[in-house]
C-alpha cells in the first residue's frame, strides 16, 4: 500500500489498502480525459487529496449506517477515501458540473464501493437528510450554512452530534467571525495529524447543527 497512507492508517485491511492502491492509476487515467485534479499536482494525489480527505477519519470515527453528504464533491474527495475506511457508511456525492460525478462514478465502480452514490444537483436543491455534511474548500462558511442547514438531521447517532465537517485552508479568522455568535464550531489543526508540510495551514472546522 501506499506508504504515506500506511503511515498513519496503519490497520486498514487488505481489500482497503488494495482500493488505496487502485486510486492513483484511476485518478491519473480519468485526469487525461477529465481534469478533475490540477495536471501538477496527480502526482501528489495521496498527500494532497487522499490523506487530506482521510483527516476528517482522525477526528471522528462515523458508525455503520451514517449518512454523509458531500458537497462540491468535485472528482469524489473526500468522500471516496471515506467510503474505502468506512464501507458501512453511506456518502452521497452532489455536484453541480456533472462531468466531475462521471469520474466519481467509474472510480466508485473500478473499487466496488456500494457505499457511495451521486447527484447532479445543486446543494441546496438536495431533499434529504443526513447525520453529517463534508466539503473540501468548497465556499464561504455562511454559503455552506445557508446550502445545507436544512440537510441535518436531528437524530444524532454518532458520538458527535450531527453538523458539518468542513476541510480548509489559510486565514479563516474572517470567514468564522461571520458565524460565531451564531453557531457552535470548532477549528483543528491538521498538523495535529500529519508531519508533513503541506498540512501546516490546513484545518478541519465542525459546525455543529441539527
Amino acid at each position: 500500500m501506499v506508504e504515506i497512507i500506511d503511515k498513519y492508517f496503519p490497520d486498514l485491511t487488505t481489500e482497503q489498502s488494495v482500493k488505496m492502491d487502485q486510486l492513483l492509476p484511476l485518478y491519473m487515467d480519468w485526469n487525461d480525459k477529465i481534469n478533475v485534479i490540477s495536471r501538477k499536482d496527480i502526482t501528489n494525489l495521496y498527500e494532497r487529496h487522499v490523506l487530506h480527505s482521510l483527516a476528517i477519519a482522525k477526528w471522528i470515527n462515523f458508525i455503520p449506517g451514517t449518512k454523509i453528504m458531500d458537497i462540491g464533491c468535485g472528482g469524489g474527495f473526500p468522500s471516496i477515501p471515506l467510503a474505502i475506511l468506512f464501507p458501512e457508511a453511506n456518502f452521497h456525492c452532489v455536484d453541480s458540473i456533472n462531468k466531475k460525478l462521471k469520474v466519481v462514478g467509474a472510480v466508485t465502480e473500478e473499487l466496488g464501493l456500494t457505499n457511495v452514490r451521486t447527484t447532479h444537483s445543486r446543494a441546496e436543491d438536495i431533499k434529504e437528510r443526513y447525520a453529517f455534511v463534508i466539503n473540501r474548500a468548497v465556499a464561504p462558511f455562511t454559503k455552506l450554512l445557508s446550502w445545507t442547514r436544512k440537510s441535518v438531521s436531528y437524530k444524532h447517532q454518532n458520538a458527535i452530534p450531527n453538523g458539518m465537517i468542513s476541510l480548509k485552508g489559510g486565514d479563516l479568522n474572517k470567514e468564522l467571525y461571520s458565524i460565531k455568535k451564531k453557531e457552535y464550531y470548532e477549528v483543528t489543526p491538521l498538523s495535529n495529524y500529519f508531519e508533513e508540510e503541506f498540512f501546516s495551514t490546513k484545518y478541519l472546522i465542525y459546525i455543529q447543527l441539527g
